[in-house]
């Protein structure tokens, strides 16, 4: 009995990764000389490696690299997150646009009550060794726990919000305009 009870809850905790391309979810094409977004996402095997507790659902509203999201993939996640049941949202973004996205979020979602963390990462999840990707999608899942409702990043082992984000290309990672 008791182990269903806590099934329930858990399966009540769902964890909704939405997708949308970026280093996070890339290869590199060495005749581009650059990381290119795979056809279809990795993290739903990834995720499945790890064996959560919690039921996952994914939606991948596009694989691109973040500088070519445009309004309309901006409007198709924010439609994403409205029509999400669950409480907790994890969004897999390319860096150069992410804190534009999240900004985008912020200003367009009013009056939710969920846990919406960006996540990025500046080393494809696959294909290399070491990258920053597997670490950061697991801090995003564990901070989704204990949160609250807001629009986070999540980066280096850092919670940012989306008024204060800016990325630091020169060090490969993200910081907040209000600190040095």
């Amino acid at each position: 009995m008791k182990n269903l009870i806590i099934q329930d809850i858990m399966k009540k905790d769902k964890l909704h990764f939405i997708i949308t391309g970026g280093t996070i979810d890339s290869y590199y094409d060495g005749t581009k000389d650059t990381a290119v977004p795979n056809e279809h996402s990795v993290v739903p095997k990834f995720i499945k490696i790890l064996k959560l507790y919690e039921e996952c659902d994914f939606s991948e509203i596009c694989m691109k690299d973040s500088r070519n999201l445009n309004g309309i993939d901006r409007k198709n996640i924010l439609k994403a997150v409205k029509n999400s049941d669950s409480k907790r949202i994890i969004i897999t973004h390319g860096t150069y646009t992410l804190p534009d996205t999240a900004r985008y979020l912020q200003a367009n979602l009013k009056n939710h009550n969920k846990v919406i963390i960006f996540v990025c990462s500046m080393i494809p999840l696959e294909g290399f060794t070491p990258t920053d990707a597997g670490f950061n999608i697991g801090y995003a899942v564990a901070k989704s726990q204990e949160l609250p409702k807001g629009i986070y990043v999540c980066m280096n082992g850092k919670i940012f919000i989306p008024d204060e984000i800016i990325k630091l290309l020169s060090e490969g990672r993200f910081a907040s305009i209000y600190t040095k």
